[in-house]
């Protein structure tokens, strides 16, 4: 029943991004099961005419967007999005976010850094008081993620490297993922700068003044929160 209940959090919740989007816009898609939901109805309004081009956060959003005849384009084409609609593992009362729990944190950062305006969309269990809670993944290359793991862990954090079917999980980007364990992340702010200054880390999860909009799914109706 609960299971239940998320999914139809999520598939409400996506399917009301897309009341934002309109024609001539181009617009960034995000990776994960409720962007998933979003790129469904995305696509039903594109065969109903609406006219927009689409960049996308991963290559698994890539192809499922393609299976739903979007137009595709990437940054040779333009480096402003007008509006992204990606999905997130964790939402604070002041928007900043956990992302980068399906390995794509690279790119959906680099597309909401260039994004005039970016909704998250969420089920009710991602609306958190404080971040944490969920392991934050740290993109880090290859060579030398060993040393990575210290000064990650100095910070009071518990780092794991992120394996897939009993092999280290490879990024889009042919990177590593650490999922780092804080418990709580008082300052988001300062935690994203820190944690990216440590050499041998690409990005980390911790996407903070992004988000313009979140509509999270509460039950059957949406509620929708503007960043202040």
């Amino acid at each position: 029943m609960l299971k239940e209940k998320m999914e139809q959090e999520k598939k409400v919740a996506g399917e009301a991004a897309v009341d934002y989007v309109e024609s001539g816009m181009v617009v960034g898609l995000g990776t994960g099961s409720t962007a998933y939901y979003a790129i469904l109805e995305l696509g039903r309004r594109v065969r109903d005419g609406i006219k927009i081009q689409a960049i996308p956060t991963s290559e698994h959003t890539r192809k499922l967007a393609e299976s739903e005849n979007i137009p595709m384009i990437d940054f040779s084409k333009t480096i402003k999005i007008d509006l992204t609609i990606d999905g997130a593992d964790e939402v604070d009362p002041q928007l900043n976010m956990i992302k980068g729990g399906g390995g794509a944190l690279l790119r959906e950062k680099i597309i909401a850094s260039a994004s005039t305006e970016m909704i998250v969309i969420a089920d009710s269990s991602k609306n958190v008081p404080c971040l944490g809670q969920f392991p934050l993944p740290v993109e880090v290359t290859p060579f030398g993620w060993q040393t990575v793991v210290p000064q990650i862990e100095a910070l009071g954090a518990r780092a794991v490297l992120r394996e897939k079917n009993g092999e280290t999980f490879v990024t889009d980007n042919h990177m590593y993922i650490l999922d780092c364990h804080f418990g709580e992340i008082n300052d988001p702010v300062v935690m994203e700068v820190e944690i990216n200054d440590i050499p041998g880390v690409v990005i980390n999860g911790l996407f903070v003044g992004l988000a313009t909009r979140l509509l999270v799914g509460q039950g059957s109706s949406v509620k929708t929160i503007e960043r202040e």
